[in-house]
């Protein structure tokens, strides 16, 4: 049975090794995905989408999911100052460059939504429709707090299943329905066995870069980077329980963009996993985007 991805490995614009997984065929007439992952997740949290997207019966579609520097199997950084939005912006383009893509749809979730917005700031050319998942424009001081109270700083458990539980205490109320093997499928994706012991799978120095916010100062204000989406369709999803987008931030996302369509995920917060009705509703934003294609062709 083949492999259900390639791995793709790239030097980053100051030498950094760089990893994605490449699903899907590398030559296709189909519209690409790129995915795009949290602040301290993985190309492995999208594997269920890229899997759906890759094998569509129909259309199937190449899919990249991105390692940041500093996460994944992506090389750590020595200096903790470059795990910022603009440089892993300029890796993501530095990946589709050594890929060939010049135009694709994009999945980000989180901080990865934030690098989405940024590449329309710096490179709008290599955008055809975005999924935004559960981050917008507005980002809720609350949600800083708790994900700058626990990024590198979660003590290392013996097992999988301590660190499940240990996911569970830490974020049970955002995500009341999870189950067991849910948890145990986040905690595989926060640490990894390494010499027989479990190691975080990003570096813990990422939170230095959170250290550096001032939540008692106004955070950045995002909305001219959004307003750079108006040409592309959007999908918005927000986790019902989120603590970092509000219902009242996406309520004006919808007010602001005219093509962006809303979900909200009941009994979820940060951040909905992409899975069930979201891959159908993903591939919806996808065929739209290529429509638009096929018109500007």
């Amino acid at each position: 049975m083949n492999d259900p991805y390639r791995d793709l490995v790239v030097s980053a614009s100051d030498g950094l090794r760089l990893y994605a997984r490449d699903y899907g065929p590398e030559l296709s007439s189909a519209l690409p995905v790129v995915c795009l992952p949290g602040l301290a997740r993985t190309s492995e949290d999208f594997h269920d989408l890229a899997e759906s997207l890759s094998h569509d019966a129909a259309r199937p579609r190449r899919v990249l999911c991105v390692d940041y520097r500093g996460r994944g199997r992506s090389e750590w950084d020595k200096d903790w100052r470059n795990y910022d939005v603009r440089i892993e912006a300029n890796d993501v383009l530095q990946v589709l460059t050594a890929a060939g893509v010049h135009k694709a749809a994009f999945v980000g979730t989180s901080r990865g939504g934030l690098i989405t917005m940024a590449l329309g700031a710096l490179h709008p050319t290599v955008l055809a429709g975005i999924v935004l998942n559960d981050v917008g424009p507005a980002i809720e001081g609350k949600g800083l707090m708790r994900i700058k109270g626990y990024v590198g700083k979660l003590p290392t458990p013996q097992t999988l299943q301590e660190g499940a539980d240990l996911l569970r205490q830490l974020s049970g109320s955002q995500f009341p329905a999870f189950g067991p093997e849910q948890w145990l499928k986040q905690a595989a994706g926060t640490w990894r066995v390494e010499s027989g012991r479990l190691v975080l799978r990003y570096d813990p120095l990422l939170m230095k870069s959170l250290e550096a916010l001032d939540l008692e100062m106004p955070l950045p204000d995002l909305w001219p980077l959004f307003e750079g989406l108006k040409p592309f369709p959007v999908l918005a999803i927000r986790g019902a329980n989120s603590d970092l987008l509000s219902a009242a931030t996406l309520k004006a996302m919808q007010e602001t963009h005219p093509r962006l369509k809303a979900i909200t995920i009941p009994g979820q917060g940060h951040a909905p996993l992409l899975e069930g009705d979201l891959i159908d509703a993903i591939k919806g934003l996808i065929g739209e985007a290529e429509r638009d294609q096929a018109i500007a062709a």
